[in-house]
Formats: structure tokens, sequence, C-alpha cells
């Protein structure tokens, strides 16, 4: 039993196209026949962002929280330049292949949600419903900009209070209502402990492709969208981002057949996917497609 869940699972390993080890967390006890959720985390993050949704949906769903690799548990890559959308993307058909599925559903953050639809771009129908975190076809430029100012650059901390305060100098304006307990569980998805260190759960060379893109407009990714026009979709908003704007998601519905919204008010990105609007809007999608 985990201290950051409730829900017990088994740490695995699969091997990628480029021979690294990767890492992802297999909730397991749903039964045979229960539908695959694979989880897909932003840019700098691990498994332990969807270990609370692991928690509510194991007992419906077998969920695999996987961890790009540099990220958590996976290993680092000896060359930096692999951290890249076309090598994730690769990555995750090499996990459908490991877990044997041709398809999957999909709950995913920031640059997983990106991941997802270039999967279903790549592979139309590998998408069986997507459930997409503060992300769109269209990026905002004001976030890529605050992302390259803090990606890669977290120093050590000698105590968790140090990291917490590190933490709310860049995520202060994203969750401005969270309390201490909020922001210490938050730290602790971010940093882990290592040599008698507090640091940043990731390799920080994977900055290093996104720092030299010197122009901070994002490419449109319409065409990359047009595919998961198939797919049913949810997709969750922070009211206060600025990544995903409030036209995008309008226009992402308009062209959508099937994709329906949720905005949280007074958070940013992106939403921690434990708020209570969150947890009842996942409990109806897991009834209607998670079967």
């Amino acid at each position: 039993m985990t201290e950051d869940a409730m829900t017990d699972y088994d740490d695995v390993y699969f091997t990628n196209a480029d021979g690294l080890q990767q890492h992802y967390r297999l909730y397991d006890r749903a039964g045979g026949g229960a539908p695959t959720v694979l989880c897909l985390p932003g840019l700098t993050r691990n498994a332990r962002d969807f270990a609370h949704v692991a928690d509510q949906l194991a007992g419906r769903c077998r969920m695999v929280l996987v961890e790009q690799r540099g990220r958590g548990l996976s290993a680092w890559d000896p060359q930096p330049e692999r951290y890249a959308p076309p090598a994730y993307v690769a990555d995750m058909f090499a996990l459908l292949d490991h877990l044997g599925l041709d398809s999957v559903h999909v709950i995913a953050t920031s640059l997983g949600g990106l991941m997802t639809m270039l999967m279903q771009a790549a592979r139309p129908g590998v998408i069986k419903t997507a459930v997409i975190n503060d992300i769109g076809p269209h990026i905002e430029a004001a976030g890529i900009e605050k992302i390259k100012g803090y990606v890669g650059g977290g120093a050590p901390r000698r105590t968790w209070d140090e990291a917490v305060a590190a933490v709310k100098t860049i995520a202060g304006d994203v969750y401005p209502d969270f309390d201490a307990d909020q922001w210490m569980a938050f730290t602790k998805r971010l940093y882990t402990e290592k040599d008698g260190s507090i640091v940043l759960d990731y390799d920080p060379a994977l900055a290093n492709n996104f720092r030299q893109d010197t122009d901070n407009a994002a490419p449109e990714l319409w065409p990359v969208f047009e595919p998961m026009k198939t797919v049913p979709t949810l997709v969750i908003r922070g009211a206060l981002s600025d990544i995903l704007s409030a036209e995008t998601l309008d226009k992402m519905q308009a062209e959508h057949p099937d994709l329906a919204a949720l905005t949280l008010p007074r958070i940013g990105h992106a939403p921690i996917l434990d708020e209570p609007e969150v947890v009842a809007a996942l409990e109806d999608w897991a009834a209607r497609h998670y079967r």
C-alpha cells in the first residue's frame, strides 16, 4: 500500500525502441475484461500525478500510469535530443505492444494531451476515449514562455519546506486557493529525495530541446486534432490557464461532435484532477465509457 494512494499497484517496466527501460504503475484489481486506461502526465511530471485518479477508478478499470523517458523511475536518455514528442509517441506504441493492446482509453495532462492527439493521428482508432487536461491544438505563447523560464532549472533543496517555497514562486498564481497541506502534497509530486537532497524528479536535460526553440509560438495542431473528432472527449480547463484559452476550447467544442468541457474557476495550468467537480465528472465519464 502506498502513502499517496489507497490502491495497491505494481511497478512494471518495459523497453522502448531505443532500448531504455520505462516505468509504469499498474493498478490491476478490476478483474478480467476490465478496460485499460492509460494516464499520460505533463512535461516534467510523473505517475504520482494520477495516483488519486487511479484510486478513484481502479475498481472499474486497469490503470496504467506511465512515466516518460527521463521522468520518475524511467531511464534518463543519454541522447537528450530524443526528449521530443516523436520519441514519446513511439514509446507509447511500444507500451501498447507490451500490454498487448491495439487501443486504449486515455487520461492525459498537458504534454500528455498533445501525445494523445499525435497518437490518434498516427494510428486512427488507437484512442478509444480521451480526457484531456488543459491543452488543445492551439497553445498560448505566454504559457510556453513561462514553462521555458522554469523547466530544468530547479536547484536541489535541503528541506521540504524549501522545496514548497520554490514551487510557490512558480505556481502561486496557478493555485491561489491552496492551503499548506495542498502545497506540500503538490510539491511531493514534483520532487523526490535522492542522495541526501530533495530534487526535481526528472532529467534536467529534457529542457534542452524545449529551450533551443526561441519561438514561443507553438505549432498549430488543428490538423492533428482532426482525427480526434471520432473520439469521445472530455476537456478539463483551468479558468486561469495560460496554455488553453477559452476561445480555443470553444473552437474545439464547435468542431468536435462529441466533446464535453469542464472549466474550473480559480485554477491555472493545470488542474490537479482531484477537484470535486473533476471527481464527479470522471465518475460519470467512467460509468458511460469504461465498460
